[in-house]
């Protein structure tokens, strides 16, 4: 296999990773999304920094009470990095990370996510989104501080 090649063959593989993510986290399999993660990965987020069982919480809030889907609009990848942007669509119908009245109304908006994979897992995710603009759509009034 040429050098060219090897380099084809890592861009598919990183980015067959990421399918399987978007693939788990829309179908709410957890074990399989935290499965596709190195042990010491970082998860980088509008909630926060921190490992996998950091954000597990975060995104099942997403799937169980917004209903989070994502779909790939875009996405590149050079060897173990690859980047996404997503159309991620829903409707609030649950509690939602401190928040307990959904008003059943549907957001739709862009976030781009970033992946760095080390030995066929991901290591680092960084993502962003309009987390503001999520809360207007679906009519998420913030807490009195």
């Amino acid at each position: 296999m040429n050098q060219n090649t090897t380099k084809q063959a890592a861009d598919t593989n990183a980015k067959r990773v990421v399918h399987a993510y978007v693939e788990a986290m829309n179908a709410g399999d957890f074990e399989q999304l935290k499965s596709l993660f190195a042990p010491d990965a970082e998860i980088v987020g509008v909630t926060g920094s921190g490992s996998v069982d950091y954000a597990m919480p975060v995104w099942k809030a997403l799937h169980e009470g917004l209903q989070m889907e994502l779909t790939i609009d875009d996405i590149i990848g050079e060897g173990d990095v690859v980047a996404v942007r997503f159309t991620e669509r829903g409707r609030w119908v649950g509690p939602f990370l401190g928040y307990d009245q959904p008003t059943g109304k549907p957001f739709d908006m862009t976030a781009i996510e970033w992946f760095v994979l080390e030995n066929g897992l991901i290591k680092r995710r960084w993502g962003v989104r309009d987390s503001a603009a999520q809360a207007r759509q679906i009519g998420l009034v913030p807490k009195a501080a």
